[in-house]
This record gives C-alpha cells, sequence and structure tokens, in this order.
C-alpha cells in the first residue's frame, strides 16, 4: 500500500510503497540494465543521466528490453549526432509498427472496448483486431497501397480507426487523421497538402446529444482530394445515409469482407508512420511526420516505464482523432493493454459520464485534459464516493497545465492512493519531456521528472542553462521522435527554422516552465520536477518580466463564480499590460466587486505584476479543436491584426467578443 501525505504543500501528495516500486516495470528495466551494463547510478536522477550521456546504451536497452519486433541492426546507434535537425537513429533496422502493437495480447483478450455517448459499446479481442486489420490491409493492398502511401481518417474515436491506422501500418503506409468535427476547410487545409490515396470517413457522429451528418461534408472533401483512388464510408450513425458519394466508394463491411492480408511489411526504422498537423492557429498547419521506429520506442518507454502499463490492464485518455494523444493511447496495444475508446461530450447525458465508464470497465490507468478536472471540480463531482474506482492506479492529465487545486480536488474526491501524473510533450514531437514515474512522490503542481533519454533544460534569454528559475524549455541531444520533417519541405529550411534556431543547433520546444529540485530527505528519495508555465510566444511581458499565463490561471479559476479564463498582453504605452478575459457561470455578471476579488487572489498568491489591468466578462474563450485555448488569435483580434486561419478552432465565432472592446481603448 502507498501513502497519502496531506502535510504541508512543500511535501508530497503521495508516495509510492516499497512494493508498488518493487513490482514496477521501471524497477524490472533497472535490473535488466544492471545485468548487462553493470551497476548504474543510484536513484532516479541517476538513471535519467546515464540515459542521457549513455543514449546508444539506453536505447538499445529499451530494444531488448520490451522485445521489440524487428532487427535493430548493427552500427551505430544513430548517424549525424552533430546536426540535431538531420539524426537518423537505428539506420539499419527494420520493423513493422502495427506487428509491433499486435503480437503482446492474449488472443481471447479485449484489445478495443468502445463507449459512445449514445450508449454503444462494442468489443473486439487481439484476435478480432488481428483478423480486421488483415482484411482491411488486404482491401487496401489491391487499391495500391503500399510503403510510403497515405491514408487519411476522417473517423470518430472507435474501433474502425484503430483498425484503419493498423492496416495501413501493416503495409509500411502512412496514416495521417483528423476528428469530424473538423470543417471542411480545416480538413483540406491538412489533407490537402498530404495528397492521400485513401479515405476512410464516416457518415456522421454524436455529440452533446445532437447527431451530426457529414455525408455532405465527406462529398466536397472527396472533391478537393484529386489524387484519392478509393472512399471508404463506415456507416457510424444510424439513420444517415450511406448512399453512394463518389463512384471510388466502398462500405466498410465490404472492405473488411476481403481476404485477410497476414504479411507485415519490414520498414526502416526511418520510415513514414504518421503525418501529424500543427493547431494551424497562425497559417495552415505544418504538416510533422513522425517515424515508425521513433514513435515506437518513445511510447513504449513512457507507456512501460513512466506510466507502468502491464498486459491485461485498462487503459483509458479521453481524445480524439485529431489530438496526438489518440496516436499515443493507441500504442498502448504494444503493452498488451486493453484500450477503452469514448466518442462524445464526456459530460453527456451527465458530467460524471466518464468516471461511470471508469468503474464498469475496470480502468486502471485514466487519462483526460486538465481542463476536463478542472471542469469536474467545478461541477462538484466526487468520482471516489459515488463509484466503484478500485482498480483505479494512475490518473494522467495533460493539454496545459494542471493546476494546483486540481491536485488537490483528484486525491480528495476521486482517490488518495493514487500516481497522479501530469504530462507534457506535444504533436511535434509525439511523446513527452516531462511526465510521471510510478516509482517517485507526487509533488502538488509539479510533474514528477524529466522522460528517460531526454536532455531536457530551460534556458535564459542568452541560452543559459537554469537550475532553478523559469525558463524556455529544450532538449540539448537528440531523441528517436525527432520528426522526419515536414511534408512539402524539401530542403528542411521549415523544420530547422520551426525548432532550431531560437537556440541555435538545439530542440526548442516553445513551452515555459522550470525545474523544481526536491532533494533526499529519510522517507523521499532525490528528485527534480517540473512546473510548466504555458507557452513560451503566450507569456506576458509587463514591465519586460516574464509571467506565464498558467500562473495566473491558477489563481482566477480557484474562484467559483469563475469557469475558465485567457489572459494577454496588450501593448500599451512603450509596454505591455495584463489583461484578463472571464468567463462565468451561468446568470453571473462581472461586477465591480468580482473584480476587486479576483485581482486581490493574483496578488496575494503570485506578484503584483502578474495582477491585470483590465478585467472583463466573455461568454465563450475560443479553442481549438483539441480544447486548447488560443491566447495568441485572442491577442491579434484584440490588437487589430488578423486571425490567419479561423478553421483551426472548435468555435471561431468566440472571437467575436474580444473584437474593438471599448474597455480596451483607455
Amino acid at each position: 500500500m502507498s501513502q497519502q501525505v496531506s502535510s504541508p504543500s512543500q511535501a508530497p501528495l503521495w508516495i509510492p510503497g516499497p512494493e508498488r516500486i518493487a513490482a514496477s516495470n521501471m524497477t524490472q528495466f533497472v535490473d535488466f540494465l544492471q545485468a548487462t551494463h553493470g551497476k548504474l547510478p543510484e536513484g532516479y536522477e541517476g538513471l535519467h543521466r546515464w540515459s542521457v550521456e549513455q543514449p546508444a546504451s539506453f536505447w538499445r536497452g529499451i530494444w531488448r528490453f520490451h522485445q521489440v519486433i524487428g532487427n535493430p541492426g548493427d552500427g551505430p546507434v544513430f548517424e549525424h549526432p552533430g546536426d540535431m535537425a538531420a539524426v537518423r537513429w537505428f539506420p539499419r533496422a527494420q520493423l513493422n509498427f502495427a506487428e509491433n502493437l499486435l503480437a503482446r495480447g492474449d488472443d481471447d483478450a479485449p484489445a478495443l472496448i468502445e463507449h459512445r455517448e449514445d450508449g454503444r459499446r462494442r468489443t473486439m479481442t487481439f484476435s478480432e483486431l488481428r483478423d480486421a486489420s488483415a482484411r482491411l490491409a488486404g482491401f487496401l493492398r489491391d487499391q495500391g497501397v503500399g510503403v510510403g502511401d497515405r491514408v487519411a481518417g476522417f473517423v470518430s474515436n472507435g474501433l474502425e480507426a484503430v483498425i484503419g491506422m493498423l492496416a495501413t501500418a501493416r503495409l509500411g503506409g502512412t496514416w495521417s487523421s483528423c476528428s469530424p468535427d473538423f470543417g471542411l476547410n480545416g480538413v483540406i487545409d491538412r489533407f490537402g497538402q498530404i495528397q492521400p490515396k485513401i479515405l476512410i470517413a464516416i457518415n456522421g457522429y454524436q455529440y452533446g446529444g445532437k447527431s451530426v451528418d457529414t455525408c455532405h461534408r465527406v462529398s466536397d472533401i472527396v472533391e478537393r482530394l484529386p489524387d484519392l483512388t478509393r472512399l471508404i464510408l463506415i456507416d457510424n450513425q444510424s439513420g444517415h445515409s450511406t448512399d453512394t458519394l463518389c463512384d471510388r466508394q466502398t462500405l466498410w463491411d465490404d472492405a473488411l469482407a476481403h481476404d485477410p492480408y497476414d504479411h507485415f511489411e519490414q520498414v526502416p526504422f526511418n520510415s513514414p508512420l504518421y503525418i501529424m498537423y500543427s493547431s494551424g492557429t497562425t497559417g495552415v498547419p505544418k504538416c510533422i511526420i513522425h517515424g515508425v521506429g521513433g514513435t515506437l520506442l518513445q511510447h513504449i518507454k513512457e507507456h512501460s516505464l513512466h506510466v507502468d502499463i502491464r498486459s491485461g490492464d485498462v487503459f483509458f485518455y479521453y481524445t480524439t482523432c485529431g489530438w496526438m494523444m489518440w496516436n499515443w493511447l493507441v500504442s498502448g496495444l504494444a503493452q498488451g493493454a486493453t484500450l477503452l475508446l469514448y466518442d462524445g461530450s464526456p459530460f453527456h447525458p451527465g458530467p460524471a459520464r466518464l468516471w461511470e465508464i471508469a468503474a464498469q470497465e475496470r480502468v486502471r490507468i485514466f487519462g483526460g485534459g486538465a481542463k476536463y478536472y478542472a471542469a469536474c471540480d467545478k461541477a462538484h463531482l466526487s468520482p471516489g464516493r459515488d463509484y466503484d474506482l478500485s482498480a483505479l492506479d494512475a490518473i494522467l492529465s495533460t493539454g496545459s497545465p494542471l493546476a494546483h487545486e486540481s491536485f488537490d480536488y483528484l486525491y480528495r474526491e476521486v482517490k488518495q492512493d493514487i500516481c497522479l501524473s501530469s504530462i507534457s510533450g506535444g504533436t511535434d514531437i509525439v511523446a513527452c519531456f516531462a511526465l510521471g514515474n510510478p516509482s517517485l512522490p507526487v509533488y502538488r503542481g509539479e510533474l514528477q521528472c524529466l522522460a528517460l533519454g531526454m536532455d531536457v533544460a530551460f534556458l535564459d534569454d542568452d541560452g543559459n542553462a537554469l537550475p532553478t528559475g523559469k525558463g524556455e524549455l529544450v532538449c540539448r541531444s537528440p531523441f528517436p521522435s525527432i520528426p522526419l520533417g515536414f511534408w512539402n519541405d524539401a530542403d528542411g529550411s521549415k523544420f530547422r527554422g520551426a525548432y532550431f534556431e531560437r537556440f541555435p543547433g538545439i530542440w526548442a520546444h516553445g513551452d515555459f516552465g522550470e525545474l523544481r529540485p526536491h532533494p533526499a530527505t529519510d522517507t523521499t528519495p532525490a528528485q527534480t520536477g517540473v512546473i510548466i508555465h504555458g507557452r513560451a510566444d503566450a507569456t506576458l511581458n509587463p514591465g519586460g518580466v516574464r509571467i506565464g499565463t498558467a500562473e495566473i490561471y491558477r489563481q482566477v479559476e480557484k474562484i467559483e463564480a469563475v469557469l475558465e479564463s485567457i489572459a494577454i498582453g496588450q501593448n500599451w504605452k512603450d509596454d505591455t499590460r495584463v489583461i484578463l478575459f472571464v468567463r462565468l457561470r451561468d446568470g453571473l455578471t462581472l461586477d465591480d466587486e468580482l473584480r476587486e476579488r479576483i485581482k486581490r487572489v493574483i496578488r496575494e498568491n503570485t506578484t503584483p505584476r502578474h495582477v491585470p489591468a483590465k478585467i472583463l466578462q466573455v461568454a465563450d474563450i475560443p479553442r481549438t479543436i483539441s480544447g486548447k485555448i488560443v491566447e495568441l488569435a485572442v491577442r491579434n483580434v484584440v490588437h487589430g491584426e488578423p486571425v490567419k486561419n479561423k478553421d483551426a478552432l472548435a468555435n471561431p465565432e468566440a472571437l467575436d467578443y474580444f473584437e474593438d472592446l471599448i474597455e480596451l481603448k483607455s
């Protein structure tokens, strides 16, 4: 049994017990490394340092310990070490991504459990998933899909999306997906750049109690993808048409009636597996190419060692197919885990919907966005009281910084004996720079540790590493999931400009945060936690002092009346002033008393520079389709500058609330 600690804020909220540590995959991995490499440095801090200083030994160890299927090849583990943007890992390796995801689950064990907002539940065993992906691969192969060809999915988070990705990967093809809540231009901005050969699409979906017909959009998408040779249409929503949308259409069930193609095409480690997309809020989305081997090794490392996923675990993350967390979730199959897929609103028909399903399916690892947990708190949910969460062992959070108060809420209202892991990385690396560790304590407001094999530091404006204090997150050494590049960027100039120009020669990720060292005590090991304060390009600079927006949100959203907030810096009299917009509970109006209370809470818990010069009420806050608020878009509107790509937003109409505000003229 682990301990839940409730004393001062600087003490851990939770400490893993010795039995849990001994049984963890992390401990087994360390034992494996010591048997093959001799004694390693003590503790996690020493292991992390060794993993960064000895990358060849570390990543070969990941391959061998997890018994990756494929040939790692001889020779160097990576080439071009002096040019981080050009590094190629395991240059002589051959493997297949789908083969590794399908190899470890018992035939009759559930691989996928799907729940939908409308109440439908479907399951698929590992044996059935292997067969379905082989049958679809056979159909795709007959359509000419081979190594490097793109298959695009305009799909909801269900069985078909996973089958489609695995079938594509079986053939050495490249999978790319958007969720069906993307508008036509948002889809074409993405798929139009990569010229897919096949489109797999749904005829509709349900969200928030409403049934949405996507047939007209699918028809328009097909017309605007001239290289498309086949549309595979999924009857996803009963009552919506499955009539022929184009002369190249096949229904999903007919495609799955094809003879199976049981082979797994072996491809080089650095073959394209996924094409993913930047948010697109500052222009046409960048098409980020991720490789087969780098994605697999990173996800195996993170799932096995940092999340402690094991065969038979039920693993859930609330996501859509348009967010990188879907790709991350699906890789859990490589551990033999059962994936729980949910499609629909997390608050329909009631606010506790996901916790109810977690109890029903005996979920061991539960993941969601930080804003989701904050909303549960605002809704006064007590899942630990109302549902049997005895199987739950770990809670994961990402998408934005998890507020200190959300740590309190989850330990108070969900479960005390839990490893709560806030994780941070991004679509750019399809992986994490900092995340959890089942062998380390959890400190309030902190990510538990830097990820193994990731040489992360925070730099000041002059490029100096900061042992403490706020700076920009960088990675100073190569790692396997550095993208292969951007699509349609033949000379690599856009790719290098995006990540390697801010601090020449090293990866600049664009996050603003700091390290939090904890020295060893009689009951806890030495540990370096991480706090992320927001995006570096959204930091506020009043009086030249950099402030992360998350520092303000944490304080504002403590206040019961405030549902959410967004802060920007407004250019004002040769300086920058902080402007805060708040969305309040229904029926409430921002008055002087509430303004003063918000300012007081911010001032008392941060610094006078954090206090907004103006606080205004808005009816809604714009966000991307994956749920992230968009400070830069709001800043552009306030300054009368164009927002280049409103199609990347889930609610672009919300930007109207920020136009020509008389309150910001003085």
